[in-house]
């Protein structure tokens, strides 16, 4: 670093002489030599120029002498070709550097900016950078962690553009290298520009990204989606942008695709159907990633939700994908999302029972289910319900008090040997799912005689 200064510090000192040095032969070049008035004023007048000059070659000086005087038009932006401009103008006026033809001063002083470019990226990117992520604290979790390493490229090579370019407008080259030289510094910083915002903002998403999911939004499982969509659009953006500085009709192009956009409306009615599906599900939001839905006939976990298509995990671990304009219209059946889980079930027993078993039994079923502290007390309903074929039926409803399917397996396991303890205990039989056929009577019991 000490190096590169004392060398800039050299080519300072060592431009300002070259530069007294072409100015005074350029002051001595001007002081006409003796007689030269003498001579002028002995020369006899010139003569005059023919009439009989013929209109087209005077047609072709005129053309010629309007070619030389308007050299060809600039970019359309020529903000950053100014500047450079400027900075170049300034650095030749403080150095006194002649403005006619490309002498060693001006050679000197395009080294010059190459070598204060290199410098000034030097000190930007690994002290200035680094200062700002020391003022930041030791977090590694705020915005300012994650912008300034991605604006680090972006920067360092827009200090390099500028160095080369100031040192190209420094040498005295003809009008067509400097508009071709004009074109590349606007597309160059144009690039550059659009590079650095691009890095900038995929940073500012990725982190409201990360607060989404930290603090358990509504919006987190979207978040990729909308990423997708706001950069596509950034980019497009963009590309306008560089191709109108560099003198492209933007607004043609857009009346362009107005008149085309029907025909690609039409054969891509699909595509924009899935892409309204996908705004709809965003706005809605029936389901999140990580969520286990049933759409249509498809039941299993939603692993990814995009523009054209969700994607969903079954339960035999195959990866379904539906358009998001299915999903849009099907009924969606969110599974994760239950506040309570219900059981409901009939218990047959035994024609054999008598009414005092029954009402004991169901005692004992009603209290077997209120001792779990997972059931909900109000929801418990147990009550003597049906006369069935072979059966009676004893009707059981209620609630568990969280959604947790597993837990509610194991609640209903235990309930259900309660169950069996109590019809034990009150010497009362379940009926087997088999149909059972009960013989009673005077025939039953001849035919019973018979066989014994």
């Amino acid at each position: 670093m000490k190096r590169l200064v004392l060398l800039i510090f050299f080519i300072m000192a060592a431009v300002r002489p070259l530069a007294r040095a072409d100015d005074t032969a350029n002051d001595q070049a001007a002081i006409p030599p003796p007689g030269a008035a003498s001579v002028q004023q002995t020369n006899p007048a010139a003569p005059e120029q023919s009439h009989d000059k013929s209109d087209e070659k005077l047609k072709r000086e005129a053309a010629a002498a309007t070619v030389f005087a308007h050299p060809p038009a600039r970019p359309a932006v020529a903000a950053a070709t100014g500047f450079i401009e400027h900075i170049v103008d300034s650095v030749l006026e403080f150095f006194n550097v002649s403005e006619n033809g490309n002498a060693l001063t001006h050679y000197a002083v395009a080294a010059f900016f190459l070598l204060v470019a290199l410098l000034l990226r030097r000190v930007i990117t690994t002290i200035v950078l680094n200062q700002l992520r020391r003022v930041g604290g030791r977090t590694k979790t705020g915005l300012r962690y994650k912008l300034l390493p991605v604006l680090e490229g972006p920067t360092g090579a827009l200090v390099s553009l500028l160095g080369i370019f100031c040192a190209l407008n420094a040498l005295k080259l003809s009008e067509t290298a400097r508009y071709y030289i004009d074109i590349a510094a606007t597309v160059s910083f144009s690039f550059v520009i659009f590079w650095g915002l691009l890095r900038a903002f995929n940073a500012l998403l990725d982190h409201l990204q990360e607060v989404a999911r930290d603090r358990h939004l509504d919006v987190a499982p979207f978040m990729p989606w909308i990423k997708k969509t706001l950069v596509a659009l950034f980019v497009v953006f963009g590309v306008l942008l560089i191709a109108q500085s560099l003198g492209a009709d933007v607004k043609a192009f857009l009346a362009g695709l107005g008149i085309g956009g029907l025909a690609f409306a039409l054969a891509a009615q699909d595509t924009i159907a899935n892409l309204f599906g996908s705004v709809v599900v965003a706005l809605d939001q029936p389901f999140k990633i990580g969520e286990t839905v049933q759409i249509g006939s498809t039941t299993g976990t939603i692993e990814d939700i995009g523009l054209r298509s969700t994607k969903i995990r079954t339960v035999d671990k195959s990866l379904v994908v539906v358009p998001n304009k299915t999903v849009a219209a099907e009924t969606i059946n969110n599974l994760s999302r239950f506040t309570q889980r219900r059981v409901e079930q009939v218990i047959n027993l035994t024609y054999d029972a008598t009414p005092e078993k029954m009402t004991a039994v169901i005692a004992d079923m009603r209290q077997a289910i209120l001792r779990e502290e997972d059931v909900d007390p109000d929801s418990v309903m147990v009550y003597f319900r049906d006369y069935n074929a072979s059966s009676l039926g004893i009707w059981v409803v209620y609630m568990t008090k969280g959604p947790d399917f597993q837990r509610q397996m194991a609640l209903r396991e235990r309930i259900n040997l309660g169950f069996m303890r109590a019809a034990a205990v009150r010497g009362m039989a379940f009926v087997p799912s088999a149909q059972t056929i009960v013989l009673d009577g005077p025939v039953a019991r001849q035919i019973a005689e018979k066989k014994s």
